[in-house]
Formats: structure tokens, C-alpha cells, sequence
């Protein structure tokens, strides 16, 4: 794979990855570009569709330097030491940085000094064409973005546009980069997706299981004190009739104690997934010494924080669909267009809720104060919870106070899940770090009715509904009607 250059952006491609052009919208006009074409026996469709995946990367294999900034020259070796306690992390490698949580990860990381490197295949955006989808917010391509983040800063962040699960191109970028921290966002994420049909279950798992074995492979091999920050979630745990502990529970049986993790009873081919993660990472850390944090995240809202808002081109995406939308999101564009809020069931699921400012918050806290060697850390990272009807009602009032007519409806849930629970979720680590929570408030609600307002005329009242059945999942691949 071709590397840095100091002036120009150094591409490679696989030749199906000339079939999706958007990959390549916004690559700086004025910049010497190199290709190198090979064949691929796998079409980048059948990977999605079939559960299949080409032995070589489907999208860019990239190494992007923008034109106005030389390439770094310094290496970071020196920072990883042989000692137990490697310097303060200064660069971090933000995996899956350009959807929704990582993408404004890593303009926040960026804002606070780190030296940051976006790794992403853009398969997110591919998602949405496949499936008849768009952001309820219109975002610029990843290149658009970065350079409208260097013309407004003058902090370059560096973009490498490839497939984790493709080792090679995972070691030379890890190899190019060198970095002291890695933040692994780079997973599919929806529970809904891994359940549309078999191919896509499959996809989810060899995706998110392999990329992270690929990850965890490549720190051991090439920076070996790097730490890693895995965004995990809070349904690995699934809704016990007891609390829910971070990560691990000391229990008694039998007249003996032990500490051990936390059972897990994941809900969906996506959420097994990461529990896979979680047992991957745990045996790596004993095995190899590997440091990493596995961030159990909630149920993320909003859509702004300090740094998207500096610029419409920096704008984060905004999910509203059944598929990747989340419920206080979709609630809220349900309000703003006159469709009742969707209750799944009862409506008595309860979960742990953070705003995305949060979300950015915590994986500096978990950088900035990373793991010994060897050590599996979890932090459960949501600030508050509550019930899908304590979310409906909320909304509603907030709702009415703007003058709209806000009704809810209880829908068939096309999910296996209790509907009605005991739960009760510890979540101090992360405060005893120093986070400051943006709790749900009235403010924040009118803030977040006002956007989808604002974006109304770009809602498509045919993705709202579920559509997506846990029960009626089948191998025949599921189409989207034109």
C-alpha cells in the first residue's frame, strides 16, 4: 500500500469499490492522486447482501493528506514505552469516525489538542441507499468535512478509508500512524439491521467480531502500549431482575466468592456481537496484556455539540428510520410532523439515555486516563434512564408547549423483549472521572423539537413505522421496494 505523501493524497482501491463514487466525493481537486486497481472477486453488493466480503478492502484503501498540511515526519514510537505507564496519549486513532457517535468523537478529540485519524469505510452512508434511507440532517462528505474543519481551525485531522476487517490494510494504517490510543466505533450498530435478514445477520457479526479481532491483532503486533477504547453497550446485559454491576459481579456460591463478569443476555444478533467483542477483548488483556476500556454505552440523543455546530459542513447525521433511528430522536421527529409517538408494546422498556456531548465526554475521560496493562475496564456510560412511555411523555408536554398536537400510539413490538421490567443500572465510574452530565431537560427537549422542525421537509413519513420483525427474520434477502 502506497503511504503518506507529503503532498497529495495516496489512494488505493479495490475495483469494486468504483461502483459506490461517493466514497470519493470531495477529494481535493488540486491533489495529486495515485490508484492502484485491484480485481476483487467479490462485488462490494454481494458482501452486504449475501453475507459475503472480498478478501481485500471494498472502498478506498486511503491514506489522505490534505494538500495544505506535509505529512507528519515526527513518529510516535517514542511514546510507547516499555514501561508499565506510557506517556499522556497525544494521538488517537478514531475508528468509525465518520457516523454518528464517532464522527463527533473525533472533532472533539481534535478541538482538545489530539493529533486524530479518522479509519472508516463509509459503508454506513451505503447503508442508507440500500435500504431507501437518509438523515433527517443533510451531511457533507467525510473530505468536505475535514477540510471545512481545517479552514476553520487549522488542526488537520487524517482520514484513512478502508475495511478493518482487511488486515493488511488495518497494519499499514496502524503501521503509517502509529497511534497511542485507539477509539473502536467502527461496527455496525443497529439491532434492527442484524435482524432484517440472514445475510445481514451475518454481515453484523463478521463486520463487528473479526474487525475487532483485526484491532486487537494489530495493536498487539505493532504498538503494543496502545490502549484501546471499545465502544461497547448496555444491552449486552440484557433487563436482569437484579442490578446491573460495571462489567463484572462478586458472587457467593457454594461457600466460595469470586469476582466475574457480569452474565450477559444479549437481544439480537447485534448485540451478540459485541458480547463476542467483550469476550475477545477480556481473553486479549490476559493473554497479550493488552489495556482497554470497554465503554457499555446507553441509548445516545441529540445531534449537536460544540464542535458540529460550528459550521453547517460539519453537521452530524440524525437517524429517525426503525432501523437506525433511537427512541427519544424518532420521538421527537415524530412530534415535530404530526405522527403519533410509536410505543413499542407497553411501553415499560427501560434503558440507560446520554446526550451525545456526553458520549464524546467519556471517551476523553477513558483516553485521557487509560487502562494498566492487562486490564479489562468497564464503564457503563449513560447518565440517566428511563422508560420508553417516561420518554413519550416527555416529549408530549415538550411538545405542547410549542403548540403541537402530539398523540402516542402503541404499536406491535417487533422486538423479543420484556416489556415490563425491574432495572437498575450502575454507572459511577465514568462520574468518578469527572464527568459532567447534560441531563435531560426541558431546554434540551425544545432544542431538539426545534431542530426536527426546522428539518420536517426532509422526514420520510414511509420510514417512521417498524419494519423490521425479530420474529419473521428469514434467508431469503430482504429488498426495498422502489
Amino acid at each position: 500500500m502506497a503511504h503518506l505523501l507529503s503532498t497529495s493524497c495516496s489512494l488505493k482501491l479495490s475495483s469494486s469499490c468504483r461502483s459506490y463514487p461517493q466514497a470519493l466525493n470531495g477529494c481535493p481537486k488540486t491533489c495529486s492522486t495515485f490508484f492502484t486497481l485491484q480485481t476483487s472477486k467479490s462485488s462490494f453488493r454481494r458482501l452486504v447482501f449475501r453475507g459475503e466480503r472480498p478478501k481485500r478492502s471494498f472502498i478506498v484503501q486511503a491514506a489522505a493528506v490534505p494538500v495544505t498540511q506535509e505529512a507528519p515526519t515526527q513518529s510516535s514510537s517514542n511514546s510507547h514505552q516499555t514501561s508499565g505507564e506510557p506517556s499522556k496519549p497525544r494521538r488517537v486513532m478514531v475508528i468509525g469516525g465518520d457516523g454518528y457517535c464517532g464522527w463527533a468523537t473525533a472533532l472533539h478529540l481534535s478541538n482538545k489538542g489530539y493529533e486524530v485519524a479518522i479509519v472508516d469505510s463509509l459503508i454506513r452512508r451505503l447503508f442508507d441507499h440500500q435500504l431507501g434511507l437518509d438523515s433527517l440532517t443533510p451531511i457533507s462528505s467525510i473530505h468536505n468535512r475535514l477540510r471545512c474543519w481545517k479552514s476553520l481551525t487549522g488542526k488537520t485531522i487524517e482520514l484513512y478509508i478502508g475495511d478493518i476487517c482487511d488486515f493488511e490494510f488495518l497494519s499499514e494504517t496502524f503501521k503509517s500512524f502509529e497511534p497511542d490510543a485507539v477509539v473502536h466505533f467502527g461496527e455496525q450498530r443497529s439491532a434492527p439491521y442484524s435482524m432484517i435478514d440472514r445475510s445481514r445477520a451475518v454481515f453484523t457479526q463478521h463486520n463487528n467480531v473479526i474487525g475487532t479481532l483485526n484491532v486487537l491483532f494489530a495493536i498487539k503486533e505493532f504498538v503494543e502500549q496502545c490502549h484501546l477504547v471499545k465502544l461497547g453497550t448496555m444491552g449486552e446485559y440484557g433487563t436482569p431482575n437484579i442490578d446491573i454491576e460495571e462489567g463484572y459481579i462478586t458472587i457467593t456460591h457454594n461457600g466460595r466468592t469470586d469476582t466475574l463478569p457480569y452474565p450477559k443476555q444479549a437481544s439480537s444478533f447485534y448485540h451478540l456481537s459485541k458480547v463476542h467483542d467483550s469476550n475477545n477483548i477480556a481473553f486479549t488483556c490476559k493473554a497479550w496484556g493488552i489495556r482497554a476500556t470497554d465503554l457499555n454505552q446507553g441509548v445516545v440523543y441529540g445531534v449537536r455539540t460544540d464542535e458540529t455546530e460550528m459550521h453547517e459542513e460539519l453537521c452530524n447525521r440524525f437517524d429517525y428510520d426503525g432501523v437506525f433511528g433511537t427512541a427519544l430522536n424518532r420521538f421527537c421527529v415524530q412530534a415535530a410532523v404530526g405522527h403519533p409517538l410509536t410505543v413499542y408494546g407497553k411501553g415499560g422498556q427501560t434503558r440507560g439515555y446520554l446526550d451525545i456531548r456526553d458520549t464524546v465526554q467519556c471517551v476523553e475521560l477513558a483516553i485521557a486516563n487509560p487502562a494498566r496493562p492487562g486490564e479489562f475496564r468497564v464503564f457503563n456510560q449513560f447518565t440517566e434512564q428511563f422508560s420508553v412511555n417516561e420518554l413519550a411523555s416527555l416529549v408530549t408536554k415538550a411538545g405542547e408547549k410549542l403548540g403541537l398536537d402530539v398523540k402516542t400510539i402503541s404499536v406491535p413490538n417487533p422486538r423479543v423483549e420484556a416489556e415490563e421490567h425491574y432495572y437498575n443500572a450502575k454507572h459511577t465510574k465514568l462520574i468518578e472521572l469527572g464527568l459532567k452530565p447534560h441531563l435531560l431537560s426541558d431546554s434540551l427537549l425544545d432544542s431538539l423539537l426545534n431542530f426536527a422542525i426546522k428539518f420536517k421537509d426532509r422526514v420520510d413519513a414511509k420510514q417512521i413505522m417498524p419494519d423490521v420483525s425479530w420474529r419473521k427474520i428469514g434467508v431469503k434477502p430482504k429488498t426495498v421496494a422502489a
